[in-house]
């Protein structure tokens, strides 16, 4: 009986070494062929013993074919369901190779059969035949993945907003600098008559200058997240607010004919917002002044303040402008958009007063949007109140 435990332990031992030795041998090769000896190993050390053993033991031939052919069928299966299982850790590995190099090289697009067909549909296949941990490693890649897909398309999308703001802003300086140079050199030389129109002249393209890069700072200032200096907030009435605002701009609604009226839903509700009133007033100046200039003459612009059903308080600047295509929609709070017909136009801006007044809106929990109504478009602003009704 010794003799047969020791002869056991001796053909199991060397039999686990010799598996060891080759997996070590292959560790560099497909992770199939480890797999395939590391389900081979303990089957043969089983037939190593049986085969050392057999004369020993009290059994008949019979009985030892039978142990021979359930070690050989036992082999074969081992071989099969390991080479199986081989095949699918195989294929989730590759699946996560492809997946990671997408993650280096931009969009991830699965490798197509090579008998042709669909390659999704493939790493659909893939993904469904691997085991678990695989598949759930594999899906948190892929969206991983598309994270960065859409982050890196976020980014293009700035980058060319801000390729169009300096081709916009080097246009919209150099012709006011331009009209300086030409007021100034007329003025030395001594042939410009009315030195008092001139030099009212250009205090104007003075100050219109001084905005444009008032909005930069303003748009940089927003665009700086976390690092941007805090500014101080405190509740607010929005219904003053708005009074305020429409009132400065009625001026401006004047030389352009332009009829500017404030509806206030009820003026016993005051719409206390927590903000800061020199930033939330800009914004609004912005939507205004936006309203009043693309508005036809002779139009109508009216701003209206109320609560909406859910408690934000709720502006709303409704213009005449004859309404944005459809395209243009979702670009309209863009740094730098301005309509391509407006471009150029001495009055269409600088396509940044939109932008900073979702900016403001967006830093004080609200939304902003925009829709195509009748005869014009509306821009709705929404914000909490303070305190939360």
């Amino acid at each position: 009986m010794q003799l047969i435990l020791g002869l056991t332990a001796g053909a199991v031992f060397l039999t686990g070494l010799l598996g060891a030795l080759v997996l070590q041998a292959i560790r560099r090769r497909s992770l199939l062929s480890s797999i395939v000896v590391a389900a081979l190993a303990p089957v043969a050390a089983v037939s190593a013993a049986v085969a050392l053993n057999v004369n020993r033991m009290v059994i008949s031939q019979h009985d030892s074919t039978v142990v021979s052919v359930a070690l050989g069928f036992s082999t074969v299966l081992a071989v099969a369901l390991s080479y199986a299982l081989g095949r699918r850790v195989a294929s989730g590995s590759r699946e996560l190779t492809r997946a990671l190099r997408g993650l280096a090289e931009g969009p991830y697009v699965a490798s197509a059969p090579a008998g042709g067909g669909s390659s999704s549909a493939s790493a659909s296949h893939s993904r469904s035949s691997a085991p678990a941990e695989i598949t759930a490693l594999a899906t948190e890649l892929e969206t991983t993945r598309e994270s960065l897909r859409l982050s890196r398309a976020r980014e293009r999308s700035l980058e060319q907003s801000r390729r169009e703001l300096v081709a916009f802003m080097s246009h919209d300086l150099r012709t006011p600098l331009a009209g300086l140079r030409a007021l100034t050199e007329g003025l030395e030389d001594g042939v410009i008559e009315d030195q008092d129109a001139a030099l009212r002249q250009m205090r104007q393209t003075v100050e219109r200058m001084n905005s444009l890069v008032g909005d930069l700072f303003e748009l940089s200032r927003l665009n700086a997240g976390p690092a941007r200096p805090a500014q101080t907030r405190g509740p607010l009435s929005l219904v003053e607010l708005a009074y305020d605002v429409v009132g400065e701009a009625r001026e401006q609604a004047r030389r352009r004919h332009v009829d500017l009226v404030l509806e206030v839903a009820d003026e016993a509700d005051r719409l206390a917002v927590q903000g800061n009133g020199d930033e939330l007033a800009r914004a609004l100046s912005n939507l205004i002044g936006n309203a009043v200039r693309h508005t036809r003459e002779h139009g109508r612009v009216v701003v209206s303040a109320v609560r909406a059903s859910d408690g934000r308080a709720r502006l709303a600047v409704t213009d005449g402008c004859g309404g944005i295509e459809d395209d243009d929609l979702a670009r309209v709070f863009e740094i730098g958009w301005r309509g391509e017909p407006e471009r150029g136009t001495s009055d269409a801006g600088a396509g940044l007063g939109l932008a900073i007044a979702r900016g403001v809106i967006e830093s004080h929990a609200g939304s902003i949007s925009v829709a195509n109504v009748d005869g014009g478009c509306r821009f709705d602003v929404e914000l909490p109140t303070h305190p939360p009704a």
